[in-house]
């Protein structure tokens, strides 16, 4: 292998996971109630996604999720968390999201945008078919009106149940 000279630049050859993340970030076409955050501009791996809803349960929130991608992406789907804590029967405590496409579903054709409009998606109508927040879920399934009192709680910061909610209005 050939040292540099002096004053030439050596570049690190992108990885597969770069390119295509880098055709991904620059063909999104983001809902307008969308935006992303670069916390390191020459990081696209990492990034976050800011959804506010302007319709649905959850119209009134601001809910941020972290976007890791690996080095097997796109053969792998991103790992994605909601980093904000949110009363929704896909959704859990911790962060974890239900949405098939980032599980069983995922392909190497589907990109960064589908997954915005699938999390996007989510508040517009939550599933309480796939929950992994159940008593959500059952409270979506059997009281409609008692969710979106439970919501709105959990939005503008307080108890639902057991579980403090951080206040999330955008």
């Amino acid at each position: 292998m050939e040292k540099p000279r002096r004053g030439q630049v050596t570049r690190k050859k992108a990885s597969a996971a770069q390119l295509r993340i880098t055709k991904d970030i620059n063909e999104l076409n983001l809902p307008k109630t969308c935006t992303t955050e670069f916390p390191d501009p020459d990081d696209l791996l990492t990034f976050k996604l800011v959804i506010c809803p302007d319709e649905g349960f959850y119209r009134t929130g601001r809910f941020v999720f972290s976007f890791k991608v690996g080095p097997n992406y796109p053969h792998e789907p991103p790992k994605v968390k909601c980093e904000t804590q949110v009363y929704h029967p896909n959704i859990d405590q911790q962060g974890n999201v239900c949405l098939n496409i980032l599980r069983e579903d995922w392909k190497p054709v589907l990109t960064i945008n589908s997954i915005v409009y699938g999390l996007q998606y989510l508040f517009l109508e939550p599933n309480p078919e796939d929950p992994l927040n159940k008593e959500a879920a059952e409270v979506l399934t059997n009281n409609r009106r008692l969710f979106e009192q439970n919501v709105q709680k959990a939005i503008r910061g307080g108890y639902v149940g057991g579980t403090y909610f951080e206040r999330c209005l955008k």
